[in-house]
Order: C-alpha cells, then structure tokens, then sequence
C-alpha cells in the first residue's frame, strides 16, 4: 500500500483532501499531515511516503522549497504541487526540481484521485524495474565475482594501465582512489579437514568475513582455494598501518570462538602508485608462502622477514646453523598437494631462504636437491605418472654449480609436478562438470535452482564449484544455466504457440516481467520479437 502525505496551511482545504477521498479503499495509506514545510520536512524524513501532495505558497517554509529538500534527501518520493496561482516562473522551477505534476486548485477529490493513480502507476513499475534489475543483478553475482578477480590480476600483474584499472573499477562500483595501497594475502581453513575442502566453520567464517568488507579502506578478492587478497587504501602511511592493524584485530576477534581453525597472513609492501601494486603483491607472496613452512597461525609482514644474504657473500658454512625441520620432506609434500603453480617461486626462494646459508655447501646442495628429487618423484608416481615427466637432475649438468642453478632446477621440477596435479585434476573435475550439467538438463524449470543448490548436490563449496565448472566449461555455472534456459525458450517460441509468459513458466522464472527483461537483455530482443522476426512488435 503506497503512502500519501500532505502538506497544505489551509485547514479547510487539508481537511477537505483527507477526508473527501477514500484513501484506504483505492489502495492508499494517508500516513500523515502538516500545515507548512517547516513542520512537514521532518515527518516526512521520518515516515517516508510514497507520494507527497503541497500547496506552492505556505508560511515559514514554501512548497517549491519543501520540494528541493524532499528531492536532495529522498528523491525517489514523488510531489504533486498544488496551486492558485497561475504563474510560469513557478511551473518551471517545479520541472528544474523534478515535480510530478503541477495541479490548479480549487480540484475536487476525484480529480486529485486520478492524478495520484497515474502517478501510483508510475512509482509500482519503476518499483518492478528495480526488483527485476535487482534479481538480474544477484543472479549474475557469479559473474561479478568473477570480473572483480579479473580486476585483482591486472592490479597484480601490471598488464593494464592505470586508465584502465580505475575505468574496470568504476564499471564494478570500486574506488581505487588512494595515495598508499599495500596487498594482504589470507588463507584460512580448518585443521579437521582436508585443504581443499570446507568445513561447515570456515562457511560460516567467510561469511562472516564478508561483513567486514564494507569499510571504503579495503577491498576483498576471492582467490578460491587460495584463499583472499585484501587491498588496503590510505592517505597516509600511518594511517594504513593503522586500517590494518585494526583488521587483523577484528579478524582475530572473528576467529577467537572456532577451535582447529588456522589461519594465515602475508603482508605485502606499502606503494604509493597502482602501477607499484606489483611489487607489494610479490612481497606478500614471499611472506604468505611461509605458511607451508610454518605451523602456527600467524599475520606475517614482508618487512619482518629475514633479509637473505647475497651469493656474493663469503661466509664459512656452518651446518649447526641449519634447523632440521625447515628441510623437512613433508614441507615440500604439503606444497605439492595444495601449491599454486604462481606460488612455487615465491615457496622455494623462502624454502632455501631458511636454510641459513647451507645451499652455499655443495655437498650439501646435492643433499637436498636428490631428496626433493625423490618427494617429487614419489608424488607423481603416486597421480600414476612416470617419473620421467619431470626434469632429471642427470638431464641438468649445470644444476648442483651454484645456488641459483638449482633453485631454478627445483622450481621447474615443482611447477612440473602441479602441472601433472592440474591434468589428473582436471580430468577428476572434468565428471564433476559433467554432473552439474546433467543436474540443469533435469532442473532447469525449477525457479530454486541455485550454484548454492547444485553445489550440495556434488557434495563441494560453492566456491570451489564455481571454480571447478568456470575451468571445465570456459563460462560461470549462472552463464550457463542462463544459456541454457535462454535456448529452450526460443526453441519454444519457434516450434509452439505457447504465450512468453507460459514458456517463462516452464524454463524456470515464473515472474514474466522478469523473463522478458533477462531474454531482452541476453538475446537484444523481446520474446515476441524474437518469434515473429520482427523487431517492431511488441510482447505479448
């Protein structure tokens, strides 16, 4: 039921509007009155209604003002302006402002009544546009999301220039205005399940964590599995040690009351540039990598890290310096089962890094370089690769001649590895996909199905699903799902004489409004015109 407010300092006149009209029985609600602007203003502010009705000329506070107030605050209220006065000047200043109709008086109540009808109808369909577009929009969120991981690999990679980021970032409502950015990695996940599944307390956590993500000081991006990146935004280097600081506190309060939950930071480098993004986003990965090296829970900042010293350096070796767990093989096995290939510099550079200096030693090198040999090799023989898929060390001669040679080796040897993870990956994954789309085949029509819904199908996060299906099929599981019922409904609108609104029904959006919106929108046409050929037409 809309609402009606009046506002008119001739008591006569306002009582004769209140109680000639029936409101309540043509659908309205006469919520409330008042006899001039000033005392209209607030109550107005406070009860909101949907249609206010004002005489031009009032003491204290006159209607044309009334109306720039309502406007500036409220703009989606509509103003009827009524008046004696026959002047231009008047009528004019109420089309600057926005009214919706400029009314002589004296008017009687029937004509007031279908001025406020026509005015009614107006306001309910700009409000049915705006649900539609509202749906449009939370059914595309998948979409969305994945645009805004887009938007976090150009800012990380420097592949766009600065133009261009704010332009993506403006088409996705983000302010990327800032004199100080620096890159927050964060990963968290439950020590009770495996990596890459999540438990009902990390859901719950990330949901959580999304209603922090409403400060303008940050901005969160989903990485996946990887967890999430957070760009923080400062005009001060102070004050975004301060934003950050305040983060990390309200991130540990979050995670207090969840036991067997870990949880892991990298901080990156302070820049003052996007086109410095980079390099705060590679200091983060060098810490963040630290967490296959680590056990305990922890934020831990780029700048706190040991500082690695040169080759050049002449240092005697010591092997008392070296701590026995930073070479432990479960390290590098934790790694192979949940790396990410663009991690595997940034893990083995931190790796060798807490070594304290032992790759110097040769002897030493050819130590730990055939013992990742070895993990690796009994990695990929255990996906049923051979082990002759990865690089030999008697392939590389030059592999155990200096320290560099070898991280190198190592690298190359890992990234071959999760490529060969990635393939028997894929083709685990390529079954899944085939199930979600068996699932839609059978489903469609239900206005319910849902990422959410399918992915307690496949027994998956929604998250990982929606990675899973994007990956398999090149398009978002929404995409497809809204490909899919798009094509059976002009399949129906060429080969039946159903009306658009029944075959709406029957691929799954029972609100017709809202089907000829999403068909106009993804096919440029409406579903009459669609059928007929004939661009002109209207819809049925």
């Amino acid at each position: 039921m809309l609402k009606v407010f009046l506002v008119e300092d001739e008591f006569v006149v306002r009582e004769g509007i209140k109680r000639n009209i029936d409101w309540k029985s043509h659908g309205y609600e006469f919520c409330g009155e008042a006899g001039d602007g000033e005392l209209a203003f607030p109550m107005i502010q406070k009860l909101k209604p949907d249609i206010v009705i004002t005489d031009i000329r009032m003491p204290f506070m006159d209607g044309l003002t009334l109306s720039r107030l309502i406007k500036k605050e409220l703009p989606w209220i509509e103003i009827i302006i009524l008046t004696g006065y026959e002047e231009f000047e008047y009528a004019k200043e109420g089309i600057k402002i926005g009214i919706a109709q400029y009314l002589s008086k004296p008017i009687n109540g029937e004509e007031l009544l279908k001025e406020v009808d026509a005015i009614a109808a107006r306001i309910r369909e700009k409000r049915k546009e705006w649900e539609i577009r509202e749906k449009y929009k939370k059914e595309m969120e998948e979409n969305f999301l994945t645009y805004r991981k887009n938007l976090f690999q150009y800012l990380v990679t420097g592949t766009k220039s600065m133009e261009e980021l704010l332009d993506i970032a403006n088409r996705l409502d983000l302010d990327l205005s800032a004199i100080w950015y620096n890159i927050v990695l964060l990963k968290i996940q439950s020590q009770k399940h495996a990596h890459n599944e999540y438990s009902d307390s990390i859901v719950e956590i990330e949901q959580r964590l999304k209603e922090l993500d409403s400060s303008p000081s940050f901005i969160m991006f989903d990485r996946n599995l990887e967890g999430q990146a957070l760009l923080f935004k400062a005009d001060s280097m102070e004050q975004l040690e301060q934003i950050q600081a305040d983060y990390f506190e309200r991130l540990k309060g979050v995670l207090a009351g969840y036991k067997q939950i870990r949880y892991f930071g990298g901080v990156g480098k302070p820049v003052n540039r996007l086109r410095e993004i980079p390099l705060s986003f590679e200091c983060a990965s060098h810490a963040f990598a630290h967490r296959y090296l680590m056990e305990e829970s922890l934020i831990l900042s780029s700048d706190k890290m040991k500082v690695q010293k040169s080759y050049e350096e002449k240092e005697s070796f010591d092997l008392s310096n070296i701590n026995p767990k930073q070479i432990d093989r479960g390290k590098i096995r934790e790694f192979l089962k949940f790396g990410d290939g663009e991690e595997v510099i940034y893990f083995v550079e931190e790796f060798f890094k807490d070594l304290n200096g032992a790759m110097k030693s040769k002897l030493f090198r050819q130590y730990i370089i055939i013992d990742i040999y070895f993990n690796v090799a009994d990695f990929v023989e255990g996906m049923q690769f051979q082990k002759d898929e990865i690089e030999s060390i008697d392939s590389c001669s030059e592999t155990l001649q200096n320290e560099e040679n070898a991280r190198n080796y190592v690298v190359r040897m890992i990234k071959k590895a999760l490529d060969l993870r990635e393939k028997a990956a894929s083709n685990r994954y390529g079954d899944i996909a085939d199930q979600v789309m068996e699932y839609i085949e059978k489903n469609y029509a239900d206005e319910e199905l849902s990422l959410n819904m399918v992915a307690a199908y496949v027994n998956f996060s929604p998250n990982h699903l929606s990675m899973i299906f994007s990956q398999q099929t090149g398009q978002t599981f929404s995409k497809y799902l809204t490909d899919y019922r798009m094509n059976k409904a002009k399949e129906l609108l060429r080969c039946t004489g159903k009306r658009s609104s029944t075959i709406g029904l029957e691929v799954g959006y029972k609100d017709p409004h809202y089907f000829s919106y999403l068909f106009k929108k993804t096919q440029g046409m409406t579903p009459t015109q669609y059928r007929s050929g004939k661009p002109g037409e209207e819809d049925e």
